[in-house]
C-alpha cells in the first residue's frame, strides 16, 4: 500500500464510475462477524492453505477463542452487502478479560507490558482477491484510526506474516530487509519458535508485503526476530505503530483519517 495518497478519500468522477461502492465500520451483529469469519476462511484457508482447526472450519468459517472477545472493522461493498476485507482487534480491556494476547503464543511481548493499558492489538487482516486495491486497504485504515481515536488508544501491536510458499526465501530476505527497521531495544520481542532464516538461501530480490510496507511508511517498527508459524506456513514479524512517532509526512494523512466522518459509526466497548 502506497500511503502517499492516504489523504485522498474521495474517488475521481471515472474512477467512482469503474469502482464498487464500498464503506467502512465495525461488524454490525453476529451475522456480519460470521460475515468477515468466512473471508478470513476463504483467504486463509482456501488461498494459503492455512491448517483452520476451530469449530468454524467444518462450515467455512475461521474461528478462534479470541473472536468473542474482539471488535471487528469490515469494509462492504455497499452494491452486494458483502464484506470484502476484514480486521480484528482487540482493545486492552478485553486483552485483560483474555488474559493475553493473540500475539503471547507467538512472542514473549515482556517488554511491551507497560504500553498495555494503551494498546491494541490487531490481526486477521484481509481482502477479498476481487477487491485488492489501494481504496479497500485504505477504508481498513480509516476504520482502524477512527477506532484509535475514539478511545485514545496510544499503540497498536500485530503480527504481520510472509509466506513461506517458496521454501522462505521471500521471507529470509524480508527479514533482512527490515533489520533497518527495528525499534529500540527496550521494546523488542523474542520468538518462541523462531524461523530459521540463517539457514536459508535468500531470494534475489524482496516484494515486501503491501500491509508491511504500509506500516512501515507510517512510521511503524519491527520489534524483532520473526516467528515461525507453521499453521499459516509464515514468517511473522510483530510490528508496533506508536502514534507518538508517526512519520512527519504521513501524521497529517493518519489524522485525516481518523477524523473523517462516516467510517465507524459506533464502536463497541
Amino acid at each position: 500500500m502506497d500511503l502517499s495518497d492516504v489523504g485522498r478519500l474521495s474517488p475521481t468522477q471515472n474512477e467512482a464510475a469503474i469502482r464498487p461502492r464500498l464503506s467502512v465500520g465495525l461488524a454490525r451483529g453476529a451475522a456480519e462477524v460470521e460475515d468477515a469469519q468466512r473471508l478470513r476462511y476463504k483467504v486463509f484457508a482456501e488461498e494459503m492453505h492455512a491448517r483452520l482447526d476451530g469449530s468454524g472450519a467444518a462450515l467455512g468459517l475461521d474461528i478462534d477463542g479470541f473472536d468473542a472477545h474482539c471488535d471487528h472493522i469490515v469494509v462492504r461493498d455497499e452494491d452486494t452487502l458483502r464484506v470484502v476485507g476484514t480486521y480484528r482487534v482487540l482493545p486492552p480491556h478485553a486483552a485483560q478479560r483474555v488474559g493475553r494476547l493473540y500475539s503471547d503464543s507467538e512472542f514473549d511481548l515482556a517488554r511491551l507490558l507497560h504500553l498495555r493499558p494503551s494498546m491494541i492489538e490487531v490481526g486477521r487482516s484481509c481482502v477479498h482477491r476481487d477487491y485488492r486495491d489501494g481504496s479497500t486497504i485504505l477504508l481498513l485504515w480509516a476504520g482502524l484510526a477512527r477506532y484509535m481515536r475514539a478511545f485514545g488508544y496510544r499503540h497498536m501491536v500485530g503480527c504481520a506474516s510472509a509466506s513461506l510458499a517458496d521454501g522462505g526465501m521471500q521471507a529470509a530476505r524480508l527479514r533482512d530487509e527490515l533489520q533497518k527497521h527495528l525499534c529500540d531495544a527496550e521494546y523488542r520481542v523474542y520468538p518462541r519458535v523462531p524461523f530459521p532464516h540463517e539457514k536459508l538461501a535468500r531470494a534475489a530480490r524482496c516484494e515486501m508485503p503491501p500491509l508491511i510496507k504500509g506500516y512501515l511508511r507510517i512510521g511503524a517498527q519491527v520489534c524483532g526476530e520473526p516467528a515461525w508459524d507453521p499453521d499459516f506456513n509464515t514468517a511473522d514479524f510483530l510490528i508496533w505503530l506508536s502514534l507518538d512517532n508517526l512519520n512527519p509526512r504521513y501524521a497529517r494523512h493518519f489524522e485525516l483519517l481518523a477524523h473523517e466522518e462516516g467510517f465507524v459509526a459506533e464502536v463497541a466497548v
